[in-house]
């Protein structure tokens, strides 16, 4: 079992990593917008591919979250699609990268799930 999840992994890898940027890229709007929420410890990367609220942020903050988040969510449907693997297994890898790329001083989910600042 551990040595097929492996195996899919592997395979989707490499599409993660041509098509990993365009999954984590928020419009240009939300990019800014994006970019203060984290600095602001508002936002976290978390490790299955998605972004979660730190603490209690505002509604606007909260919006945005669900509209990145429902992108994410189309985005890693497709790569699992192409690659025969679960969208959980394309998030985990794609949450892996983002918590990895995440900004010093920003906020990510560690392994036991609390908000650690990187």
């Amino acid at each position: 079992m551990m040595l097929r999840l492996l195996r899919g992994m592997a395979a989707i890898f490499p599409v993660l990593l041509v098509v990993g940027a365009l999954a984590m890229a928020p419009t240009s709007a939300q990019a800014g917008a994006l970019s203060d929420a984290k600095a602001a410890g508002h936002v976290g990367e978390r490790s299955d591919g998605y972004l979660g609220p730190v603490g209690n942020p505002p509604a606007s903050v909260m919006n945005m979250l669900r509209q990145i988040n429902s992108k994410r969510r189309a985005h890693y449907q497709g790569i699992a699609a192409k690659t025969g693997t679960s969208v959980e297994n394309v998030g985990f890898l794609a949450g892996a990268k983002a918590i990895q790329r995440a900004a010093p001083g920003t906020y990510v989910m560690d392994a036991s799930g609390a908000w650690v600042r990187k």
